[in-house]
């Protein structure tokens, strides 16, 4: 994301904004370049009025990229809007992880940004993932939206067996 090219949208919500955004991440998923090894994820960081502070999706810059720290690396890390903000994922992020020496939960974590909005819990496919399980007992508030699961799931059709 640069500053050139700032996003705006509806503010963060229950509701119809939370639909917008986590249907930006599954777009945003879309773009991952294949593999066989690791889910297709895209992950936002949206401001309390509905400005994208960070975008990204897996494998975007690096081939063991999380999408969550891509969007991350989008972000000032100063940003006091940090405070307030959401960040969307089409899947949960990720607690345990071979590539890095930080999960994605643990990167969320290291913020100070208060809500996790997921689309789609991580099957233990690769790993028993319970990242949403540590955010929420790290004091975060942690929305998921069965309701949109299937698209996110259909992204990562060629790993589910």
């Amino acid at each position: 994301m640069t500053a050139a090219r700032a996003m705006r949208g509806p503010a963060p919500a229950e509701g119809d904004a939370d639909t917008h955004w986590l249907e930006h991440t599954i777009a945003l998923s879309r773009s991952c370049p294949p593999s066989d090894t690791a889910y297709s994820v895209g992950a936002v960081i949206v401001t309390v009025d509905g400005l994208v502070l960070g975008e990204g999706y897996s494998r975007r810059d690096d081939p063991y990229d999380h999408a969550e720290e891509v969007a991350l690396r989008g972000a000032r890390r100063d940003d006091p809007r940090l405070a307030t903000a959401t960040i969307y994922s089409s899947l949960e992020p990720c607690s345990a992880r071979a590539s890095r020496p930080r999960s994605c939960s643990a990167l969320i974590l290291d913020t100070p940004i208060p809500r996790v909005v997921l689309a789609w819990r991580e099957p233990d496919v690769f790993v028993d993932c319970d990242g949403a399980e540590r955010l929420a007992a790290a004091g975060r508030v942690v929305v998921e939206r069965l309701d949109l699961a299937a698209p996110a799931r259909e992204v990562n059709a060629h790993l589910l067996h």
